[in-house]
């Protein structure tokens, strides 16, 4: 007997529907066919345990089951409840007349008991777009495909609740959340505040600066001087996500295995990879592609500590993901696009003892050295990130003074009233959304500049030996600025201080 059962497969972050076609027939034998891997293979030995200890039986017949599109790979353990429901229909075993209407996916333990599942968003939303009526998977997932509308997902615990909901012995009750509720219900109070920062203005306006216009920054001082501790209080000045954002980046997550119980995500991510990490970690990819870090920190932060640390090869693969806000994976079998908008904060030491600012510690580095290790960065790294600036030790006299720094929410608000000017600026335009997504064009018309602004520009360009791309850095900077002003114009103190954060472009910037 011939039955049809739906699974569904995640290529990148889109599913694509499978029709599993599980036929029983006289002879001994179990066929898995369409490209499966181990992981798919091994299902028969999980379904034989699971249907045996729930009272059911693998049939000793002749089992041969399709997976099409059959030149798609399959992978994962998700398809052993799929695989076992068909069985048990085709095998005469239970019925389901409206089978066809589910997507059906989990992974079986060996007492029928199911474990969660990967992707499971992606998958929702496509059997939405097709017409299922219903998503039947693990009750550990269930929260987060209920986050689409339109679409009944009923968590189950057992795949005797399955059988039972099939067969009517029994009903499912539908998991129920409300999208917007989720999403406004713990938004958004961030775990580190800029108020227990002391000193450091200079720096935090950057920060200001670089959230308010979604740019790249790069923090070179000494350790200690509070980098990272910087870096880490940066989301809590970023805009809130959007609805549309927090499901791009729950998509993500999802494919990834990393949603928690919330089911969507409503805080900016802030991912902080070793610098041991491989390129694959990094970009996404391998024999089945997963996405890296770069795209698990999309609409957030991807904060690198001790750049100069990281090798060479990771740091120029996210050359094009910085510029085009995606990666793309090209292999001989599969090409995929994962999404990589993300503000890149990078941290790094002035030279390899940390102290060539310092005149004072034995320890400082010679010139030849310091030449040596910011040679482990290359230019057109560089080039991309658009706010360069020094970080130096906080002095004592600010560390021990009574007066409360500025909060988080305080700087947020004039970030906000910045990305709305930027967001009305860029409202006809569909890939740009704040300043540092402008294209070359969209910076001569958005960023022109008076007489006195041109020649203060020139003077630092012919001076400072600046690439085009940091000229193009430099206006969308002073844009930015102009933006948290509230000014329409870029005016030349606006030039002049985004120049001031071009630091690794000017010479003899450590004297």
């Amino acid at each position: 007997m011939l039955t049809k059962v739906f699974g569904s497969a995640v290529f990148g972050v889109e599913a694509t529907t499978i029709t599993v076609e599980v036929n029983i027939d006289k002879g001994v034998g179990y066929h898995l066919v369409g490209l499966p891997d181990n992981a798919v293979k091994e299902s028969s030995y999980r379904i034989a345990a699971a249907l045996k200890n729930i009272g059911y039986n693998l049939p000793v017949k002749k089992i041969t089951i399709n997976m099409a599109p059959a030149d798609m790979r399959k992978e994962g353990s998700a398809y052993d409840l799929t695989f076992a429901i068909g069985i048990l229909i085709s095998s005469s075993q239970i019925k389901a007349d409206n089978i066809a209407d589910y997507i059906i996916m989990g992974e079986l333990s060996l007492d029928g008991s199911l474990q969660p599942i990967k992707g499971v968003l992606p998958i929702a939303i496509k059997a939405r777009e097709e017409g299922f009526k219903g998503f039947i998977l693990p009750v550990q997932n269930a929260k987060e495909a209920a986050v689409v509308n339109n679409l009944d997902v009923y968590g189950v615990e057992n795949i005797r609740d399955v059988i039972d909901f099939f067969e009517g012995k029994s009903t499912l009750e539908p998991t129920i959340v409300n999208t917007r509720e989720e999403f406004y219900k713990t938004l958004d109070f961030p775990e580190f505040d800029f108020s227990d920062v002391k000193g450091q203005e200079s720096i935090k306006r950057c920060m200001e600066i670089a959230a308010a216009g979604g740019h790249n920054i790069i923090l070179i001082g000494p350790p200690g001087a509070g980098k990272t501790m910087l870096a880490k209080r940066l989301p809590g000045i970023l805009p809130p996500m959007t609805l549309q954002e927090a499901l791009e980046t729950t998509k993500i997550h999802s494919v990834a295995g990393k949603v928690k119980d919330t089911g969507l995500m409503n805080q900016r991510p802030f991912r902080n990879p070793h610098h041991t990490i491989s390129d694959v970690a990094l970009v996404g990819g391998g024999s089945f592609p997963q996405p890296g870090e770069i795209s698990m920190a999309h609409n957030g932060v991807l904060f690198l500590d001790e750049l100069p640390e990281f090798k060479r090869s990771v740091l120029e693969v996210m050359r094009q993901p910085l510029e085009d806000r995606e990666v793309t994976i090209a292999r001989a079998k599969f090409t995929v696009t994962y999404p990589s908008s993300f503000m890149l904060v990078a941290s790094m030491n002035p030279s390899p003892s940390g102290y060539f600012n310092d005149g004072s510690s034995p320890a400082a580095s010679s010139a030849s050295e310091m030449q040596r290790y910011m040679g482990k960065i290359s230019g057109p790294l560089l080039d991309r990130i658009d706010i360069h600036i020094e970080v130096t030790p906080v002095p004592f006299e600010k560390l021990s003074e009574n007066h409360k720094p500025e909060s988080s929410s305080e700087i947020r608000k004039r970030v906000i009233a910045a990305r709305e000017i930027q967001t009305k600026r860029f409202e006809h335009l569909e890939k740009v959304h704040y300043n540092a997504q402008m294209n070359t064009k969209q910076i001569r018309e958005y960023c022109a500049l008076d007489e006195e602004s041109k020649n203060l520009l020139k003077t630092a360009m012919e001076r400072l030996g600046l690439s085009a791309r940091a000229y193009d850095r430099i206006l969308k900077v002073a844009r930015t600025i102009a933006d948290l002003e509230g000014q329409g114009n870029i005016q030349p103190h606006h030039i002049s201080e985004a120049i001031q954060y071009r630091s690794l472009d000017r010479e003899g910037w450590l004297g």
